[in-house]
């Protein structure tokens, strides 16, 4: 029990860090001058709440009394009921003001989830992308699966974390004052009862904290399990549906390879651990609903039963009788928030965890950015100095290397597949952490065209100029570089969006990447086989288109062909050894 609760309470500290950054924002005005107006159209209900009892209690006094004129008031007119100090309204008056205040207290609510989920949803994306924090997270999750569906925990539990924060927020202040707004009216219609020879004032307050302490503790006995059952739910649901994403992205190779059956073998596997944990959340979740509805289900009757001894004594008239339910369940279900929302505590729970924990390893993800080789100040050469480069299990790729490469001679880099070529590659471009020594990267533009090329959402065009800006290019200057790789016939769908991954083949992928390198124009220009896709006539046209339409380009490529057209330096990564080779003319 005493676990439970602190992890209980971790979660409302990790809750409030979550939500601490958005309410200090430059929006910090806006969105707590929002939730005040929230918290206060919230309580103007739960006033009216108060209200509606004493009219509840005067309408059945009238109707004992068979006070036709009175019931008509009751529903129709502001008036003062016998004996009152106040003015009352009708019911009707009541109704619609308290409709009038629910509405736009829903409508407000809405305004703050959607502005409070825009601001943290761009606060995530900024982090995530800053300092290559995603490529990071992914590398880790080889060793041990630290974030998980880091796309699901942006999307879909942000959504949840906003709602359902704001939700369970506002009932916890309403049900607070709706609690200090009975409980005196409970103690003062409750009368006094006799037990064991001595006077009990109030007695109906004290049956209502008794019946709400013994629910709530019950409640957390038997639902404790559920907020590791419904974290783990999140986490096989999105598993599953990253399966059918894989199946999605990738529908010409599964067909190619005939891979149909296996995909549903592990589409079937992973749906069966979804279903084995919603099981398992089914049986825990039986069991709760068993106490939770019975609970509910009898404190509709026991305050009646309770009451019932003072009605056939004479001492409170029907009108008082029926009070008493209604203002014993108002201070019941205050006392009794915990049960009646425990399982939406245990989701909010289970979704700050996850949140929490992303956002914690987004941060050490960005502190490892600054781990790994040294990047030092840009100059005219690439140099190595003492380069050490690993993989994330401590194997060496290459040791201790140092070399100078200076602007202007374009550079092949060899080596048997698997040997660390392009890992080298990424270590120049400063993304990867493991390992040690010093980088000097060129001064000027640097572009990397990997084998397997990128492609954003949106038209062509964009892909064509990416990462740069559509507006930054003309059509006829994409066009021409369409036309310069042996796309021309691409140059008529600019304006179009499609999935060209799926469209282009390998080959015109490649092609379309290295139209990119003739906009861009880099001063280094990085190719991880960047043509492999090609056959070798093309190869050797598109190299000359290189080599003529970019002079001032030194390319450094990772290739079984010549790519630069003109003397190269050949390097060698074998054993852990980066070594010079000799020089080839072409």
């Amino acid at each position: 029990m005493r676990r439970s609760m602190t992890n209980f309470f971790t979660g409302l500290r990790e809750g409030w860090a979550l939500a601490r950054p958005y309410f200090s924002s430059e929006e910090r005005f806006f969105a707590i001058g929002l939730l005040a107006a929230i918290i206060a159209l919230n309580l103007l209900m739960v006033g009216f709440n108060v209200v509606l009892t004493y009219w509840n209690r005067d309408f059945f006094d009238a109707i004992q009394a068979y006070d036709v004129k009175s019931v008509i008031r009751l529903i129709y007119l502001y008036h003062r009921a016998p004996g009152a100090s106040f003015p009352m309204p009708g019911f009707i008056e009541i109704v619609g003001v308290y409709i009038l205040i629910a509405v736009y207290a829903f409508y407000l609510n809405q305004m703050l989830q959607i502005r409070w989920r825009q601001w943290l949803t761009g606060h995530f994306v900024e982090n995530w992308l800053a300092d290559r924090a995603y490529y990071h997270i992914s590398l880790s999750q080889g060793a041990s699966s630290v974030v998980d569906n880091p796309d699901q925990r942006i999307a879909d539990d942000l959504n949840a974390y906003t709602s359902s924060t704001l939700s369970l927020g506002l009932d916890f202040i309403s049900n607070v004052v709706t609690l200090f707004s009975f409980v005196f009216v409970l103690y003062a219609i409750s009368g006094s009862v006799k037990l064991f020879g001595i006077t009990i004032p109030g007695y109906m307050l004290y049956v209502a904290i008794l019946y709400s302490v013994v629910g709530t503790f019950l409640t957390h006995l038997i639902g404790r399990k559920l907020v590791p059952l419904t974290f783990n739910q999140q986490r096989v649901e999105a598993n599953f549906r990253y399966g059918l994403i894989r199946v999605r992205d990738n529908p010409e190779a599964v067909a190619l390879y005939r891979g149909e059956t296996d995909e549903q073998i592990t589409l079937r596997e992973r749906f069966q651990a979804v279903r084995d944990n919603f099981w398992a959340i089914m049986r825990r979740t039986k069991a709760l609903n068993f106490f939770t509805i019975g609970f509910s289900q009898v404190a509709n009757i026991f305050p009646l039963l309770v009451a019932l001894p003072r009605y056939f004594a004479h001492q409170i008239a029907l009108g008082g009788l029926s009070q008493i339910p209604m203002v014993f369940g108002q201070v019941q279900g205050a006392f009794s928030w915990f049960v009646t929302s425990y399982q939406s505590l245990v989701g909010w729970r289970a979704t700050v965890s996850r949140l929490y924990g992303f956002q914690e390893a987004v941060a050490a993800a960005r502190l490892a950015s600054a781990n790994g080789p040294r990047l030092g100040q840009p100059g005219a050469a690439l140099t190595f100095n003492k380069l050490t480069l690993s993989l994330p299990d401590g194997r060496r790729l290459l040791d201790n290397a140092s070399l100078s490469l200076p602007p202007g001679q374009p550079v092949v880099l060899t080596g048997a597949s698997g040997i660390g070529k392009s890992t080298l590659f990424r270590a120049i471009a400063g993304i990867w952490p493991f390992g040690q020594g010093e980088i000097t990267p060129p001064t000027g533009t640097v572009l990397f065209l990997p084998q397997r090329p990128y492609f954003p959402l949106g038209s062509l065009k964009r892909s064509v100029v990416y990462p740069g800006q559509e507006q930054d290019f003309s059509d006829d200057t994409v066009r021409a570089a369409l036309e310069a790789v042996e796309l021309g016939g691409l140059t008529s769908r600019l304006k179009a969006t499609d999935n060209w991954v799926q469209i282009l083949s390998g080959g015109e992928q490649q092609r379309l990447a290295l139209a990119r390198a003739l906009l861009i124009k880099p001063d280094w220009l990085f190719l991880d086989e960047a043509t492999s896709a090609l056959d070798a006539p093309l190869a050797a046209r598109l190299q000359a288109v290189l080599t003529t339409s970019l002079p001032n380009t030194t390319m450094v490529s990772i290739t079984h062909r010549d790519m630069a057209g003109s003397a190269q330096r050949h390097l060698s990564l074998a054993g852990g050894t980066l070594a010079p080779v000799g020089t080839t003319v072409a």
